[in-house]
């Protein structure tokens, strides 16, 4: 029973170097098509080369091979550290662990060949669905049951955060996967027509909100304090920003259908929550840059700490993007275009990408019980991402604007003034400054998995001691 005095480090270990792993592939996928766009010469006339196919890769990669790794390495690291108790069960966390990598080497397969369902983040076909569903509802038995075995009578809210996550996506996937098989590699949607678009963005835009929001909320609430070494700057306003958030969140997927056979009530109701949204995300905001009162000084000399504040400045700024944009004229300007694409990757770039590499930042050295190699790398590492994000984002706002504009543009006849070939030329130096952005990202991550590599070169890993129960309060 000695494991039962000490937290599982192992799985927190190899998620945090998956994290890495996967984050690379699916950021040089990223890379690679957003060449393609620039240069489509670069798809080699190879069917499982092209943009439709790989695509979806860089999407699940990035999204749940990168993010959901970081997700399951953080929320087992701080469930353990905030409870003061080992996980449920070694055996179901080593699950967990090699039933996700499996996954991702299912849709790394799966996906280049052309099998999907077509849905957005959930293209994956009907058998690996189901191997997700199995994995995630594993998952949420180890946590929850963590949870339920805690030596400490309260629950840090970061654990909320995580908690909200785990369910929501379960309920998500299942739902919105329900499908009829055909054969092994083919079903159709247990839904028709509108309804399956309505499921879709129930689904498709609580991926972002929930797997994409609330988990690295999570990550916020306990490794921003930790590295700053200072208290949340309002414990009340968490719950409060978890409880709105989580209300509201659920309700604004009608906002991807504006101008489409969705009822006109079920599209202005999506915009109105997506509106209000706005309170409780910059509330969160707000409570994570404000830990730093009274230690704003740290952020010269902690490239970390610079790190996790700007990734929550770029939530900011994609929590009042989003809305915006949802608002009906806006959309009219704003759907179909790539400022839809620079929006998103202003939140997964500056928030998703850089709050995990923050959160790693710190985990890493812990987990092997070693001093960050190279603090100056982490410094070339914000840089570079920093730069490689305001570029991405700023090519893509303005080709966004420029096409929308261009879209809607008439002569005195009613006629268009442009051909939709022409807005693509049009685009083209964007796209070369969009694949230079993605390009510098790239650099820093690659900086981080040369920080890292060094960091825990030869290193044994570290254990820790759960504290006694009279410590716990």
């Amino acid at each position: 029973m000695a494991d039962q005095l000490t937290y599982n480090y192992k799985v927190v270990r190899q998620f945090a170097i998956m994290t890495i792993v996967w984050g690379i592939v699916g950021m040089l996928v990223g890379v690679f098509i957003a060449a393609q766009l620039a240069w489509p010469v670069l798809n080699f006339d190879i069917p499982w080369l092209t943009f439709g196919r790989l695509r979806p890769l860089h999407t699940n990669a990035v999204i749940f091979a990168f993010g959901g790794s970081a997700l399951f390495a953080t929320s087992y690291y701080v469930v353990q550290r905030t409870c003061h108790v080992r996980l449920l069960s070694d055996t179901l966390a080593a699950v967990t662990f090699w039933g996700w990598q499996l996954i991702i080497v299912l849709a790394a397969i799966t996906l280049p060949l052309g099998l999907t369902q077509s849905k957005e983040y959930a293209e994956l076909i009907w058998p690996i669905d189901i191997l997700i569903a199995v994995v995630w509802v594993t998952y949420a038995i180890v946590f929850f049951g963590t949870i339920m075995k805690r030596r400490v009578q309260h629950i840090y809210v970061a654990n909320w955060f995580f908690g909200a996550f785990i369910i929501t996506i379960a309920i998500l996937h299942i739902f919105n996967s329900a499908a009829v098989p055909t054969s092994l590699l083919h079903s159709y949607s247990a839904y028709a027509g509108v309804q399956d678009a309505m499921v879709q963005w129930w689904y498709g835009h609580n991926a972002v909100g929930f797997f994409l929001t609330a988990g690295f909320l999570g990550m916020m609430y306990y490794f921003v304090p930790k590295q700053a070494n200072r208290p949340v700057y309002s414990y009340r306003l968490s719950v409060v920003h978890f409880w709105a958030l989580i209300f509201t969140y659920i309700w604004a997927g009608p906002h991807h259908l504006h101008y489409t056979a969705l009822p006109d009530w079920a599209q202005s109701l999506g915009m109105v929550m997506s509106l209000i949204l706005l309170a409780p995300s910059w509330g969160g905001m707000i409570n994570g840059i404000m830990t730093l009162s009274g230690a704003w000084e740290k952020l010269r000399t902690d490239p970390v700490l610079r790190l996790l504040i700007v990734s929550i400045s770029f939530y900011g700024m994609s929590t009042f993007e989003g809305p915006m944009m949802s608002i009906k004229t806006v959309n009219a300007l704003s759907h179909y275009t790539d400022w839809t694409i620079g929006h998103v990757h202003s939140g997964a770039l500056g928030w998703v990408a850089l709050i995990s590499m923050g959160s790693l930042y710190y985990l890493i050295p812990r987990l092997f019980d070693r001093t960050l190699y190279s603090l100056k790398l982490v410094e070339v590492h914000f840089w570079t991402a920093t730069i490689g994000i305001v570029l991405y984002i700023a090519s893509m706002w303005v080709a966004g604007i420029m096409q929308g504009l261009m879209w809607r543009a008439t002569n005195s006849d009613g006629t268009l003034t442009y051909s939709f070939v022409e807005s693509v030329q049009a685009m083209h130096p964007y796209f070369i400054v969009r694949f230079l952005g993605g390009a510098f990202f790239l650099v820093g991550a690659l900086v981080m998995a040369w920080n890292i590599w060094k960091t825990i070169a030869g290193a044994k890993p570290a254990t820790a001691t759960i504290p006694a129960p009279a410590a716990a309060h």
